[in-house]
């Protein structure tokens, strides 16, 4: 979006899995391009820029042309989902660690992360940009040793009034994302502190009904 006195020309560059509206490097492009003819350029983002967002490659475009920039730290989906979706990133007893990571690689196919040392060496699992590939992603997890019976839930538009989150198992994922019609843009996350969400809503259910009994 580019401020030029009270009048904004917007520059629609968003996004979706398989559907990009332009490339990284026009973006790139447009940026540099229009803050060297003196115009104040704001880059929207949702989320957080520097998480899955591609702000450090924007970021480095700016600085390789030596335009000033300054970045202003977003809340990456992880966290906001998180929140929304009473499911704790940690918990006492139950996690103490957590990770984020993109389900899907560079070339479109599933990510060519550590599936083998992250299904054992963080308590809560995130997973962006995933949706595509859960049956992949379930099947690594498996093959090096998670546990099936491991908590999952799926945050379909996370913090949105559409939000919709489905919960179950690890081994149940691929069949809740088809049963539900999960879609993108979604979560998936995998923990012990997927439970904490719903005994949090059955403290609710309980307190609604004293308080109506």
């Amino acid at each position: 979006m580019l401020k030029l006195g009270r009048i904004a020309l917007c520059i629609y560059c968003g996004k979706a899995p398989g559907l990009h509206s332009m490339s990284q490097e026009m973006i790139g492009r447009i940026l540099a391009s229009h803050a060297a003819e003196g115009k104040q350029v704001v880059r929207l983002k949702g989320g957080d820029p520097f998480i899955f967002g591609r702000g450090g490659e924007e970021a480095l475009v700016l600085a390789s042309s030596g335009i000033p920039y300054e970045i202003i730290p977003g809340i990456t989906s992880a966290v906001g989902a998180s929140a929304s979706s009473l499911i704790p990133l940690t918990h006492r007893g139950a996690a103490s660690s957590f990770a984020c990571v993109t389900g899907t690689g560079r070339d479109g196919c599933v990510s060519s992360v550590r599936w083998d040392l992250l299904a054992h060496s963080v308590d809560t699992l995130v997973i962006y940009m995933g949706i595509s590939q859960v049956p992949q992603i379930q099947r690594e997890l498996l093959l090096h040793g998670k546990s099936g019976h491991t908590p999952a839930a799926l945050i379909e538009r996370g913090t949105t009034a559409e939000e919709r989150i489905v919960t179950g198992t690890l081994a149940e994922l691929h069949t809740l994302a088809v049963t539900h019609h999960i879609t993108n843009p979604a979560l998936i996350m995998i923990g012990e502190c997927v439970l904490v969400r719903e005994q949090l809503l059955q403290m609710q259910r309980t307190a609604n009904a004293s308080m109506t009994g």
